[in-house]
């Protein structure tokens, strides 16, 4: 885990409701929208951004985004919503594995990493960066960075 100041962040996102093991649905058709409109490029940062704690809340009540991070210049427009994710210190989990082990490795970090770390969370939403494509590499060398916001 390390700790770092994260700059503001502005997102193109979509809506996601349910399972965050299902954010794709989402992801799939955002995409899409950039590719259709040749904006995607080998530096496209992507986020999801995840509400709610799943150990507390019902599957099916759960909310997130899956967004993309664009410059301010960036024209929002439907079905696009802008989140931005304002700048602080982050703790930040570095997970490599497919995404279905995440579970344990959010239960080490809200759990004995935090017990024990003497920080305290701030009031806003976990997020991820993908840092490669499920597309293009194999389940077992995903690479995710997990940010929890700290006060």
């Amino acid at each position: 885990v390390t700790i770092r100041e994260v700059s503001r962040l502005r997102l193109a996102t979509l809506d996601h409701r349910g399972s965050y093991m299902q954010i794709g649905k989402a992801f799939e058709p955002l995409f899409g929208w950039f590719a259709a409109r040749n904006l995607l490029g080998s530096g496209t940062r992507s986020i999801g951004v995840y509400y709610d704690d799943p150990f507390a809340t019902a599957e099916d009540d759960l909310r997130s985004r899956a967004g993309l991070v664009v410059d301010d210049g960036f024209r929002m427009e439907a079905p696009l919503i802008e989140t931005v994710i304002p700048e602080g210190r982050h703790a930040v989990l570095r997970h490599k594995g497919p995404y279905a082990t995440m579970r344990s490795a959010y239960q080490w970090f809200f759990g004995p990493w935090l017990t024990q770390s003497g920080e305290e969370v701030a009031d806003a939403p976990v997020f991820e960066e993908y840092l490669n494509n499920p597309r293009e590499v194999a389940p077992s060398e995903l690479l995710t960075d997990i940010y929890l916001p700290l006060k």
